[in-house]
């Protein structure tokens, strides 16, 4: 009942109870005041009960914005992102010959790398030893352009994610399903960032190896000089 209402109740009570309290029509005896009563009482009860349906219908609101709120968002990339990052974490663990292993690593670099040539060994055995190291570096430089063109593929296909979290966290219609568009939109900045990294692994790998190599070439060439050369001295015929 609107305001309005129950106070014109409330006027017409008030008049009506100014008038005389008993009053007989064939017998019946008639109190104006316990009317009175009667319909104040109905007029609150009626209140009372438009309220409750206004509770009502305010926990009904609430609990559909809870509903939106907790629905889930239906679109998910973290398999395919997962599936990228597997992708190139084979190729990484593919690298042929000195590998991102710390022990093996350490052990072939100090064989082919590092060798130590005394005074027998001989010129074959310095150019097998040169085109091992070689090999290494070609190694390295061929798996970090493998895991280039992995990335840059990649990279396409992210394009089609980002466009597609965008769209589903503009039309997300609850709390949650933003929540959910967020955390795929940060995992797909995460993956990116982990190809970088990978990525400069392979590359920096393929560096350090040529530069390696020439150190150790170098070395090589001045053990080779040496025993072409031999001990400097004249041939004096007997």
């Amino acid at each position: 009942m609107k305001p309005r209402t129950i106070m014109a109740a409330f006027a017409a009570v008030s008049l009506f109870t100014a008038m005389p309290v008993r009053a007989q029509f064939g017998g019946i005896v008639f109190d104006p005041h316990n009317y009175a009563q009667n319909v104040l009482t109905a007029a609150r009860s009626l209140q009372q009960i438009t309220n409750q349906i206004q509770s009502l219908q305010n926990q009904a609101t609430m609990l559909e914005n809870m509903a939106k709120n907790l629905s889930h968002l239906n679109f998910s990339s973290l398999s395919a992102i997962t599936n990228d990052l597997q992708q190139i974490s084979n190729l990484m663990n593919q690298a042929q010959r000195i590998g991102f292993q710390v022990q093996s690593a350490q052990t072939s670099f100090q064989q082919h790398f590092m060798p130590t040539y005394g005074a027998g060994t001989t010129i074959p055995q310095i150019a097998t030893d040169a085109h091992t190291r070689w090999q290494d570096a070609m190694s390295g430089y061929g798996q970090a352009m493998t895991v280039q063109s992995q990335i840059v593929q990649t990279v396409q296909s992210d394009s089609t994610k980002l466009t597609a979290l965008v769209s589903a966290s503009q039309g997300a219609t609850g709390s949650l399903q933003v929540a959910q568009a967020a955390n795929q939109l940060m995992a797909l900045s995460i993956k990116q960032q982990l190809q970088i990294q990978n990525l400069a692994a392979a590359q920096g790998r393929a560096d350090a190896l040529e530069k390696a190599r020439t150190a150790a070439d170098e070395n090589a060439a001045r053990t080779a000089f040496t025993q072409f050369i031999g001990t400097g001295n004249a041939y004096s015929p007997q």
